[in-house]
């Protein structure tokens, strides 16, 4: 064991640990076993070798212009900084995280977040100059591995690097799932189906029109998520405590967020008011709206095919992947345990969203103390929605078969097809075919043929999957159709043509 101080007291430290003192009291003042997410720990060591790389370029033109520079300002020495560069450069990958010992949700605006970092960083950092784990008289966590930062800028700009990172797995997932919706539409462009309003038959539709919607909604959250790097790129490094840069160089402040974009590619920039950009959330709450409603399109989607796919519908109209085995007890089972999954993100990232609104709101003059948890959420809504997208895509729409001729049969036995007939025949008579249909559990051409009130000829071209589909109809079609009917419930004069017609017609009444 080592021992490590700090103005509160002395702790044991295993010897072989990268954390210290700051790291350690943290976790046990906030015993949450939640782990923190990776991303923002990679994310915050992009932030500190950004930080580092600047400080050296500082360090060593202010020595070029002012020789006695280390004699009046305490300076860092450049191999120590470049000691941290390559540590952090480490941390980047993901190396060392074992040694990141502060759960996800912590209090203190994320400075126990920033003290953990810097201890693994310093004590890398140690380990590559050949010195052991604690020695801090050669690299301080605090007075080197943060130099010229403050937990406050440092936290909240590598969220915004982590987000963005997410931002574009994401967009790259929508894309995946809207091409195969895509596909659906084409190759199920003319399948015929019912189409339901408030759970009950309503008009005929097509499987293509289905996923053409799913098509067009991922389109618009596509679209969306695209813009959301405009929100979220607006970062507050080198504001310092409250984006007044009190202690921080000028030319820190100026370059670092250059330099944190030359290493990342991310369209990352400096806010003009950096006590704005560190007070003000506001912008995770926007973008958490986003990635809420995508999250909404994609619950409603596989709220469908669920519905489609299952055994309550009667014969299935969508038969989806059989992917695992669904009951202990019950052999044969198979359970839509891709949507079920879906469902559940989506209702936990509408949970996120009410979190993340309402602590964003709680932000207290100068700073949100809440920046733990805030991005916390926000990160795992991130990675749900990512995971989603790859479940849909590669579990669910990949291998979904659509049973036509069933989804055929089911709409030309529901009265719900006879709207189709409204511009022809009118409300009345089309009312008439449908109580025949539902009375006698008949087809609409066979209630056709027993009540003779349109050719059948025509009748079969009306339901044609392209004349279905057309957006509205033509008056030459109607026109057409009304030279065509043979049935007319109106009385005709009782002439001689008039008797033979309606003697050659089997009553209804």
């Amino acid at each position: 064991m080592r021992q490590e101080s700090d103005h509160l007291g002395r702790m044991n430290i295993p010897d072989d640990a990268m954390y210290g003192i700051h790291a350690s009291r943290a976790r046990d003042n906030f015993p949450d076993t939640t782990p923190f997410h990776l991303e923002w720990y990679e994310a915050m060591a992009s932030v500190k070798r950004a930080c580092y790389l600047t400080a050296a370029e500082f360090i060593e033109k202010a020595k070029d212009r002012f020789p006695d520079f280390d004699k009046k300002i305490k300076s860092v020495e450049p191999k120590v900084l470049s000691a941290l560069t390559q540590s952090a450069a480490d941390c980047e990958h993901g190396e060392h995280f074992e040694h990141f010992i502060v759960p996800a949700i912590s209090g203190g605006a994320g400075t126990s977040i920033n003290m953990n970092i810097n201890e693994i960083i310093a004590n890398n950092a140690l380990a590559k100059l050949g010195l052991p784990y604690g020695s801090y008289d050669h690299i301080d966590p605090v007075e080197h591995a943060n130099i010229f930062q403050s937990t406050n800028d440092v936290v909240p700009t590598a969220l915004r690097v982590a987000v963005m990172r997410l931002l574009d797995q994401l967009e790259k997932a929508i894309n995946d799932v809207r091409t195969i919706t895509e596909q659906l539409e084409k190759k199920h462009r003319n399948d015929l189906r019912i189409g339901y309003t408030q759970m009950q038959e309503a008009v005929p539709t097509t499987f293509g029109r289905l996923f053409g919607g799913y098509s067009d909604a991922l389109s618009r959250d596509w679209w969306r998520i695209s813009k959301c790097f405009e929100r979220i790129k607006v970062v507050n490094l080198g504001g310092s405590a409250i984006g007044t840069s009190l202690t921080v160089p000028n030319y820190f402040v100026s370059e670092v967020v250059k330099t944190l974009r030359n290493i990342t590619n991310l369209p990352v920039t400096r806010g003009e008011n950096l006590p704005d950009a560190t007070s003000n959330l506001d912008p995770f709450a926007e973008v958490h709206g986003i990635l809420k409603a995508h999250a909404s399109s994609l619950e409603k989607m596989v709220n469908d095919i669920r519905l489609l796919s299952s055994d309550v519908h009667g014969e299935k109209e969508i038969e989806i992947p059989a992917k695992q085995v669904g009951s202990s007890i019950m052999p044969g089972k198979i359970n839509p345990v891709i949507p079920e999954f879906v469902i559940s993100a989506a209702q936990r990232i509408y949970t996120n969203d009410a979190l993340i609104t309402s602590l964003s709101a709680q932000g207290c003059l100068e700073l949100n103390a809440y920046i733990p948890v805030i991005g916390h959420a926000m990160i795992e809504s991130l990675k749900l929605l990512i995971a989603c997208d790859l479940s849909i895509s590669h579990n669910l729409l990949s291998g979904l078969e659509v049973n036509s001729r069933v989804a055929r049969e089911r709409l030309l036995r529901s009265p719900s097809v006879t709207t189709t007939l409204l511009p022809y025949l009118g409300y009345n008579k089309a009312g008439e075919i449908a109580a025949y249909m539902k009375k006698n559990a008949s087809s609409i051409l066979e209630a056709n043929e027993k009540l003779r009130f349109m050719e059948n000829e025509k009748l079969n071209d009306i339901l044609k999957p392209e004349n279905l589909i057309k957006a509205g109809y033509r008056l030459k079609d109607v026109m057409e159709g009304g030279k065509k009917e043979v049935g007319d419930r109106k009385r005709k004069p009782e002439t001689e043509e008039g008797k033979r017609e309606k003697g050659g017609r089997r009553s209804t009444e």
